[in-house]
């Protein structure tokens, strides 16, 4: 046997290496050579058998990875093609107490679908959520009623969420998520464009969005929304999503007029400038602005989050402390209706266009049309100099 490390690992993946050559790597004290004889195709299954207890998971989690790769089989002819002696080690692996090689199995089967259904099963019912997470999402194997087992004792508070982010599951699956408590699954299911959800069950959980600010988009932007689910949330969304609503081109006329006319009261109503007070006074969003930015939570996730709850004046607090101007700076870009001055903004912010976009509909309440798309890959469609003139521009307007 060679001395050499990189000799031996050699070895472990040719795939003419000899039986016995293999056996004794399979029992080297180099990590990195028994992984090279893990994942070697040649290998045989009595060699694999020792490499299934090996003491470091990295080289299980190769192995399982290997063997999962030599699915699919259908019959029990392929399975004895394929040897009940590798099944069993890969069924030993689903069971393994590393994390990592369960998944490893989860990854490479996730969407087979001529797969022993019992391995399926197993994954998709383990409590961790790397192993159950891409199974239940893709796999074709799981019936509606093994996804609504899974509803009726989810392993993990996770894997409901895993269900409503399911492509295409029925109105029965949809309804078992509505009525359970997970607000998490439930924005799950929201945003799933392809799920079956009856409009019963959207009344229901519209009934119950007032407390779950994190549904309102996903609602207003349903693929179907009947009459009474679009007149229901007119009167609890934020001004943006309003606006989006009234402009739905797949709503009764006489629905999307009586929207507008609600839209119309809201801005009439509201403050003078176009940053509308739906979250808290400027007082409040500027002390917590202050705080956040002490804290170091003063982020693009942070500012993102306050647009898409619509907390209008929050977000224009959080945009004015991180681009260090004055928050009526902010507020005069709105006024102006600026998209290249909130835009500059969110660039002197040290920010990207992923927040500039939503935040220039909430700030200065323009339709989709209007908002200044980001550039190729999501990159500024302003220069810098001219993003610094805009900034310079609105702050000499204060003076």
């Amino acid at each position: 046997m060679p001395e050499n490390e990189s000799a031996r690992v050699r070895l472990g993946t040719q795939a003419d290496t000899p039986v016995d050559v293999l056996l004794d790597l399979a029992s080297d004290p180099v990590v990195t050579v028994r992984a090279a004889v893990a994942v070697n195709d040649a290998t045989p299954p009595h060699v694999d058998e020792i490499l299934a207890r090996d003491a470091d998971e990295r080289v299980r989690a190769l192995l399982a990875r290997k063997i999962a790769n030599l699915l699919p089989v259908t019959s029990e002819a392929e399975k004895d093609a394929m040897g009940h002696r590798v099944l069993a080690i890969l069924s030993d692996l689903v069971r393994d107490e590393a994390v990592r090689v369960r998944a490893a199995i989860a990854e490479v089967v996730r969407d087979m679908p001529n797969v022993p259904r019992e391995l399926v099963l197993a994954l998709a019912r383990d409590a961790a959520v790397p192993v159950s997470d891409p199974v239940i999402r893709l796999s074709p194997l799981l019936t509606p009623d093994d996804l609504l087992g899974l509803l009726a004792d989810p392993p993990n508070p996770a894997t409901t969420v895993s269900i409503a982010r399911r492509p295409g599951i029925t109105a029965e699956i949809s309804d078992a998520i509505a009525q359970s408590a997970n607000a998490a699954a439930i924005t799950a299911l929201l945003g799933n464009r392809s799920a079956a959800i009856r409009e019963a069950t959207l009344d229901s959980i519209i009934a119950r969005a007032a407390e779950h600010a994190d549904w309102h988009e996903p609602l207003v932007n349903r693929p179907v929304l009947p009459a009474r689910a679009a007149r229901a949330l007119s009167g609890i969304v934020a001004t943006h999503l309003l606006q989006t609503l009234a402009g739905r081109n797949d709503l009764d006329p006489i629905v999307v007029r009586e929207i507008g006319a609600r839209l119309n009261r809201t801005l009439t109503h509201g403050l003078a400038s176009p940053i509308a007070a739906t979250d808290m006074n400027d007082g409040a969003a500027i002390d917590a602005a202050q705080a956040m930015a002490a804290q170091g939570t003063l982020t693009e996730d942070a500012l993102l989050g306050a647009v898409q709850r619509g907390e209008s004046r929050l977000a224009a607090a959080l945009l004015a402390k991180a681009a260090g101007v004055s928050p009526s700076v902010v507020d005069r870009a709105a006024r102006l209706r600026s998209v290249k001055g909130l835009v500059s903004l969110t660039w002197r912010a040290g920010f990207g266009m992923r927040v500039a976009v939503p935040l220039q509909s909430l700030l200065a309440r323009l339709p989709p049309g209007s908002i200044l798309p980001a550039g190729p890959g999501g990159s500024f469609p302003l220069g810098i100099e001219e993003m610094r003139w805009q900034v310079d521009f609105l702050t000499r307007m204060e003076r």
